[in-house]
């Protein structure tokens, strides 16, 4: 037990457990977020006896006597300020991490009211921030000490709404006082808890389950498995391929799949419960990347596929073979790109109940509510339901796929009850879509001037477990792969491989950021080769209005590359991306750099290595979607120069 004080007001705290979890549970002070639970992102902190602290990391029964404050703690004149200072600056995106933001310039600026930016910077330095890059959050930062210092907070600078004027965001007030409500925020009445049991297997035959002990357990409402659906079992962004739950007979295709629901009236029952749930498997030989999945007699990842690949596409205009066949300068270079993890600081949480008009509503946290309702209709087999986003903690195109909305939905239409359903932070890790990696083999032809005179690329991506996005995304790879440029021969061939890896989706850029990776750099090692700038061979080849685009695109008059080159010239000096150059080239020379660990993305940890890189030789043998003949056997040595991100 312990008696501390939480905003002010004595509390005392019978069970020992984290601050967290009692400031969140029991007191509903929902400014302190959880994003970790781990003592990492920040999002949770709070004062205690004045020092930001993480209130995921101390115990209640270590804070007898203390003082705790919480954004909703601070004065009234403490919240105009920081309102005022955050949307002034326009520090505030998602919001997620803006109360612990605030606490930690509070802190600062009781002691010290005239910060340096390296201050500022020390201040924030266990709080991240997944949208804003910490600039405006800095600007705020100052801004409230020039307001505390001068004793006077202004008004807005601008409150116009017209077209071109900084204007304060509507919804700065409740994400800097923590008002607003993501959907773990909600705690309503007579609400229980869900949750999935995963498979252990990337690729296993699920043979049976076995829901009696966890059934029996007190506080266990409902063991929900795939038979208890009663509409379409599988999800999926353009195509269904993806169950919702794995049926028994089922093949599971990473180590997300869900294989049961549980749903307990607390979140330790349902914990204790979804230990009790015993799955038994068929392991299979899983497919871990690329190489094994184009690889004769690979096993197939989905049993109704004729093969592993989940999308190809192939895009020519001119001749590219003749024109780099005739160039001057010929560079050949090999490319990978790895998997990217979105690092949204709010985990995927959805909260689900019976409206009044008896109709499922859930309280959703994702990009798309219209494809979250479409969803959740087939799978209930059911009109009655509706989606209500919530705020939304970041997504950058990471919460565009089913995670835990159509779950909660199946729990409350087959319960009645109210259910929240969140991920941890590692299981959100493990199941969202990721930015795909790509391997990538290019040739640049250039004439004496460094003017592009064709382009030829072949690439292949790991889509993982399910489509999702995996075709668009390779669709505009390779449509954008030539860059913004003036030249009229290209060609590229583009190929995305299932495999039992995490899946791969949608991602800011959308698989444009992978492959003109490689043109780019290409670009910097052509600029050497000629003698010129790579500012200068951007410039002589950049794509003017009028102009054709070597995806046959007419760019219009509003296109401003050059416009834009012209404007940083002043400012362009020669050692400009000289440091990643060195290394780049340090890689060339066989000067090997350790690669850090990749987490635990690929299927198989003790093949993480064989997952994440190709061999130097390797046998493509395409079938008839790569326009070869079943017998077709292609050679690739990859150059031994080659760039690792």
């Amino acid at each position: 037990m312990a008696v501390f004080f939480v905003n002010g007001t004595e509390v005392t705290v019978e069970k020992n457990q984290r601050l967290l979890r009692y400031l969140r549970d029991t007191l509903h002070l929902t400014s302190v977020k959880d994003g970790c639970s781990e003592g990492a992102c920040g999002a949770c902190t709070v004062l205690i006896d004045g020092e930001p602290i993480r209130a995921c990391t101390p115990f209640t029964d270590s804070l007898t006597g203390r003082h705790v404050i919480t954004v909703e703690g601070l004065t009234d004149e403490e919240k105009k300020l920081y309102t005022y200072a955050y949307g002034e600056a326009g520090a505030v995106q998602c919001g997620f991490c803006i109360p612990g933001m605030v606490l930690c310039t509070k802190a600062l600026l009781d002691r010290n009211l005239n910060p340096t930016d390296d201050q500022i910077r020390y201040a924030l330095r266990n709080n991240y921030c997944r949208c804003t890059g910490y600039v405006k959050i800095m600007d705020a930062v100052r801004l409230a000490a020039k307001c505390r210092r001068e004793g006077v907070i202004p008004e807005a600078s601008e409150n116009d709404w017209k077209l071109g004027s900084s204007v304060h965001r509507i919804d700065v007030e409740e994400k800097v006082l923590g008002y607003g409500k993501y959907p773990d925020d909600w705690y309503l009445p007579d609400m229980c808890y869900g949750s999935a049991v995963r498979s252990q297997y990337p690729r296993a035959r699920v043979l049976a389950i076995d829901a009696s002990k966890a059934e029996a357990l007190p506080g266990v409402v409902r063991v929900i498995t795939a038979a208890d659906i009663p509409g379409e079992n599988k999800v999926g962004h353009l195509k269904h391929d993806q169950y919702s739950l794995i049926p028994i007979g089922g093949l599971t295709h990473y180590l997300g799949d869900a294989i049961a629901l549980v749903v307990a009236e607390t979140p330790e029952i349902l914990e204790k419960a979804k230990k009790l749930v015993k799955v038994t498997y068929e392991p299979l030989p899983a497919v871990h990347n690329p190489p094994e999945a184009w690889a004769e007699n690979a096993p197939r990842v989905f049993d109704e596929e004729e093969s592993n690949v989940q999308a190809y596409k192939h895009i020519a205009r001119g001749d590219a073979d003749t024109a780099i066949k005739n160039s001057k300068y010929v560079i050949s270079q090999h490319f990978e790109t790895p998997w990217t993890e979105h690092a949204f600081l709010e985990p995927e949480c959805a909260v689900s109940y019976i409206d009044p008009d008896g109709y499922v509503m859930v309280l959703s946290t994702d990009q798309s509510s219209h494809t979250t309702l479409h969803e959740c209709k087939l799978l209930l087999g059911s009109d009655k339901v509706r989606v209500q986003n919530q705020l939304v903690g970041g997504g950058f195109g990471g919460k565009e796929d089913m995670s835990v909305q159509h779950h909660a939905a199946l729990i409350t239409y087959l319960t009645g009850r109210t259910v929240k359903v969140k991920l941890t932070r590692p299981e959100s890790l493990l199941i969202h879509p990721k930015r795909h990696p790509f391997w990538m083999d290019f040739t640049m032809g250039c004439d004496e001037n460094g003017i592009i005179q064709g382009v030829k690329a072949k690439v292949y991506s790991d889509t993982g477990a399910f489509a999702s996005l995996g075709g668009p995304v390779l669709e505009r790879a390779c449509t954008h792969a030539a860059g913004p440029y003036n030249y009229q021969n290209f060609e590229i061939e583009g190929t995305a491989y299932y495999t039992n890896n995490p899946p791969a989706g949608a991602f800011r850029g959308f698989g444009v950021t992978q492959t003109c990776f490689a043109t780019e750099t290409l670009l910097n090692e052509m600029a050497d080769k000629v003698g010129i700038t790579p500012w200068e061979i951007r410039y002589r080849n950049a794509i003017r209005p009028g102009q054709e685009l070597p995806n046959g695109q007419i760019v219009g008059a509003e296109t401003g590359l050059v416009e834009t080159l012209e404007a940083v010239k002043p400012y362009y000096g020669h050692e400009t991306g000289q440091a990643c150059r060195h290394r780049l080239r340090d890689e060339k020379r066989g000067r090997r750099r350790r690669h850090p660990r990749l987490g635990p993305l690929q299927a198989d940890r003790g093949r993480r290595r064989k997952g994440a890189y190709l061999r130097g030789r390797f046998v493509h043998r395409p079938g008839r979607r790569h326009g070869a003949r079943a017998d077709d056997r292609h050679e690739y040595a990859a150059d031994a120069r080659r760039y690792r991100l």
